[in-house]
């Protein structure tokens, strides 16, 4: 069945929509909150939806109070969209997700009117994209095991892109303990931890060179001691590692830095601490039929975009876990020009008019797909 006409239909619902996708962008905008502090934006989008017939509940409330999961329909198609709203510290909403809000929720309501009896349209509010990721925590407790497909647009700058990938990533910080002692006595030299770190971080940077796929190793030491005269017992490195695949970070990259802090801590006859601080991100992996979908969707709507290659990455996302669970496709859309994420430039893009207008053509391609997704069992 050619899905056509409910590819119109939601389209103009989508319009008839403005007022309240406008609505959802400028409050979320105009009061950001940070990760897991989100009380307001999830208070208005849970009542929007509920409004719109939606049955809200939070499959994971005790670990994220400000998720939510909202339903509608009990048809036999199961079409997710996933809805962010955490701000950045002192800049705002300077990854533009009030607008990811706006267009998730936009386009569920789309869609669930052109699907109709078809479909069971989820909605997920997930917190803390920016921090600890909720999306790693939903999908290790199988929140989207059920899903036929999500759909997700993140805005971007300069043009529209679909494809690409993102890094897996598992934030590592290391703790070296030592001895302390004062540097200047005879009798008791004690055991210097920076050294060990120092140490520790000239290996990881030879390591790093030994590497055959792509990755991405940042660190930082966040603690070499409290006074020159004093040895240090404690010393602290945080680092960022990053791989294309979570295979090759989690099977290849830290099993071989955790056992070179070992070997280093035992060689400076110090210990070693080492914590996750965030959890795991994984790689993206956008459904590539998603992508064919969303392509014909932005010519549709008159959208010019590019196409990235499938090894294309520059950052980190949660959405990487549930692609590992369901088809998926995160295409970026272009909200202003001349300017990166995470500024207060982007933020200011974000509260825009330009950002709002294309917060429209980003729901109607999001339910155009979902559509397109759904027609392909029929």
């Amino acid at each position: 069945m050619e899905y056509k006409q409910l590819k119109e239909d939601a389209c103009r619902y989508v319009d008839e929509l403005k007022p309240l996708i406008y609505e959802i962008a400028d409050k979320l905008h105009a009061r950001p909150e940070l990760g897991q502090e989100e009380f307001f934006a999830s208070s208005l989008l849970k009542d929007i939806l509920t409004d719109h017939g939606f049955t809200i509940d939070n499959p994971v409330a005790d670990a994220f109070p400000t998720a939510f999961h909202g339903t509608l329909g009990k048809g036999p198609f199961q079409m997710g969209f996933l809805a962010e709203y955490d701000a950045l510290p002192k800049i705002g909403h300077g990854c533009g997700h009030n607008l990811i809000a706006a267009m998730s929720i936009g386009a569920a309501l789309a869609f669930a009117k052109a699907a109709g009896d078809k479909a069971t349209v989820h909605v997920y509010g997930c917190p803390a994209e920016e921090t600890v990721g909720s999306k790693v925590y939903m999908s290790e407790h199988g929140v989207f095991d059920a899903l036929h497909a999500a759909v997700i647009v993140h805005p971007g700058v300069d043009k529209t892109y679909i494809g690409g990938t993102s890094y897996a990533t598992h934030p590592l910080q290391f703790t070296f303990w030592g001895k302390s002692a004062h540097v200047a006595d005879t009798e008791y030299h004690g055991i210097n931890a920076l050294d060990a770190l120092v140490d520790f971080y000239a290996r990881l940077k030879e390591y790093e060179k030994t590497l055959t796929e792509r990755h991405i190793i940042g660190a930082i030491i966040t603690e070499g001691g409290t006074a020159p005269n004093i040895v240090p017992d404690r010393a602290v490195l945080k680092a960022t590692i990053r791989a294309l695949t979570v295979d090759y970070l989690e099977n290849k990259m830290l099993p071989d830095i955790k056992q070179m802090a070992q070997d280093v801590a035992a060689a400076h006859q110090a210990s070693v601490e080492m914590v996750h601080y965030e959890p795991l991100y994984k790689n993206m992996i956008n459904d590539p039929k998603m992508d064919v979908y969303f392509a014909d969707a932005f010519n549709q709507l008159y959208e010019e975009f590019g196409l990235r290659s499938d090894d294309f990455a520059e950052g980190s996302t949660d959405v990487g876990n549930v692609s590992q669970v369901t088809r998926v496709s995160q295409p970026e859309i272009c909200i202003g020009y001349g300017m990166s994420g995470h500024t207060s430039e982007f933020a200011a893009a974000a509260g825009s008019d330009l950002g709002k207008m294309q917060a429209l053509t980003g729901a109607k391609a999001m339910a155009m797909v979902g559509l397109d997704v759904m027609g392909e069992e029929h």
